[in-house]
This record gives structure tokens, C-alpha cells and sequence, in this order.
């Protein structure tokens, strides 16, 4: 009998919280902003927003999966969705005249779907064909239009004008050639689902790791993301998770050292290297399905 109320409350209070952060993040300002991030005050609004919803939602349920699945399920989940990826990138790929990137990335859908089990063994993987991610920002880079700033979207995460743009193109790819293809409603929206769970659970660990180390969270992952997304439409290759920043032997940076907005951390460094961390979230706030 209370369910209505309880639907309705809860509904409010997420409504007055993207209100507050969204008010927040029109309200704040930076005097010196990164050339790259001039719209930097917006941008920390709403990232304060995601990294809110992140904390209070995504994360909790992500680390609920992970304590109740098995780790050769959570493996196969994982390596399933990819392998569905694989199909856009690989759409990308001929997009932006890399034909051998295409027939390598179709090959590793083929060789995983069969041997592999329709994608839940990562056998390509294990004979030296790396995945190759790729989307339609990357085409469009690629193609020669200019990042622009970079931006912070609601419930996304790191972003920038040119890959915002480049969504509209990975909705429209995803739906034929995803789960998005799947015409069964209540099964398609199940496996969204599942699939913003996996990917947020595979980036607990980096996420912990940014928390832990960075004296700005914000700028590690806007650097993270920039230099990423660059390596992408360059063409080098990069890995998909953070690499260990830790320092073991060293105290707890945020015990030693007081945050600063606008720090980065001594070991995100300015140029864009060969390999290149994979960007927190989206991954500082919420996680959506990753993009093909």
C-alpha cells in the first residue's frame, strides 16, 4: 500500500539531487581553465553529480555482482559483450579506410563466436589478436573533425563535443548490430542492464585506484580520457584498463597531501603517450554501455 508513496519519494529525491547538481555545476566558475576544458565549471557540476549517483547506486549494485557471481561467469559476461562489440568496431574500422584493423576485428568475432563459444571464451585474445575498440568519435576524428572541449554528460561521463556527437552514430549502429537488435523488449532491457553492471564492475578496481592515489580525481580522469581517445584516432594502441599507478610502499596520497581543484597528478603525464589508460566512466560518475 505504501509502494506508491515510496515510488513517488524516491523519484523526487532523484529529481531535487540532478537539480542540485545541475544548479551547481551552471554555478561554478574556474579562473584559469585547461585550453582543452573550457567549460571546466560545468563540467566538475556534473561530474560531482555522476560520482553522487555512481556512489549512492551503480557502484553498490556492481559490487553486489561481484560478490554473488562466480568470477568465470562474471568472465564469460564480460568477454560476451565484447565480442557483440566487436561487430561495430569492426563497422568503424572500414569507416575510417583501416581495412586491416577490419579484418582482423571481424576475425576475432568469428574465431571467438565459434571456438569461443558465442564470445564467452576470449580465445582470440589468447593467440595474440588483441581486441581493437573503436566507435564512431573515432571515425569522426579520424575523418578530421576537431575533438572541442571537453564535456561531462549527465549519467555518461567523460565526453567531448565531437564524441558526444559521435553517440548518435553508435545509438544508431548499436541497435542493428547489438543487443539493440534484439526485438524481445523485456529481454533487450535486461541485457542493457546486465550490461551497465559488467562494465561498471570491471572498472571497480581502477576506480578505487583513482580514488586512492589522485589528488584530483576530476583532472586524472579528464587527462586519462583525452590522451585515450587521441591514441584511438591516431591509431596506437592502447589497453583497456588503467595501469597500476600504485605505489605500495608509498603513503596514501590523500593522507599526505591536500586535494587541489586544479592539481594533476604527477603520474597522468601531459603528453600523450603510446599506451594510454582507458578513462574512469565513465568512470568517475555512472557507467553507460560502452560505446562501439
Amino acid at each position: 500500500m505504501n509502494s506508491p508513496s515510496f515510488y513517488w519519494t524516491g523519484l523526487l529525491r532523484v529529481a531535487s539531487l540532478a537539480a542540485a547538481g545541475l544548479t551547481l555545476a551552471g554555478c561554478a566558475s574556474v579562473q584559469q581553465p585547461d585550453p582543452r576544458d573550457p567549460w571546466e565549471g560545468f563540467n566538475r557540476g556534473v561530474y560531482s553529480f555522476n560520482d553522487t549517483v555512481d556512489r549512492n547506486f551503480l557502484r553498490p549494485i556492481s559490487v553486489g555482482y561481484t560478490y554473488v557471481t562466480p568470477q568465470p561467469v562474471r568472465t564469460c559476461v564480460h568477454n560476451m559483450f565484447n565480442n557483440i562489440a566487436d561487430v561495430w568496431a569492426a563497422a568503424n574500422s572500414m569507416l575510417q579506410g583501416r581495412g586491416l584493423d577490419a579484418i582482423n576485428t571481424v576475425g576475432r568475432f568469428l574465431f571467438n563466436t565459434t571456438l569461443g563459444v558465442g564470445g564467452c571464451i576470449d580465445v582470440a585474445t589468447a593467440n595474440g589478436q588483441p581486441r581493437i575498440p573503436n566507435d564512431f568519435g573515432t571515425t569522426l576524428g579520424v575523418w578530421g573533425f576537431g575533438q572541442g572541449p571537453y564535456l561531462v554528460l549527465p549519467f555518461w561521463g567523460p565526453s567531448s563535443v565531437r564524441d558526444g556527437v559521435g553517440l548518435t552514430g553508435d545509438f544508431f549502429g548499436n541497435t542493428y548490430t547489438s543487443v539493440g537488435a534484439i526485438e524481445n523488449v523485456r529481454v533487450r532491457n535486461s541485457l542493457y542492464g546486465l550490461e551497465i553492471i559488467d562494465r561498471r564492475a570491471s572498472l571497480l578496481d581502477a576506480t578505487d585506484t583513482v580514488d586512492r592515489i589522485a589528488l584530483d580525481p576530476y583532472s586524472f580522469v579528464r587527462d586519462a580520457y583525452l590522451q585515450r581517445r587521441n591514441a584511438m584516432v591516431l591509431g596506437q594502441r592502447g589497453q583497456d584498463n588503467l595501469p597500476d599507478y600504485s605505489d605500495d610502499d608509498a603513503p596514501d596520497a590523500k593522507s599526505t597531501t591536500p586535494a587541489s581543484s586544479t592539481t594533476v597528478p604527477k603520474t597522468v603525464p601531459n603528453t600523450t603517450p603510446a599506451t594510454v589508460p582507458a578513462p574512469g566512466a565513465n568512470q568517475s560518475g555512472t557507467v553507460a554501455p560502452a560505446k562501439r
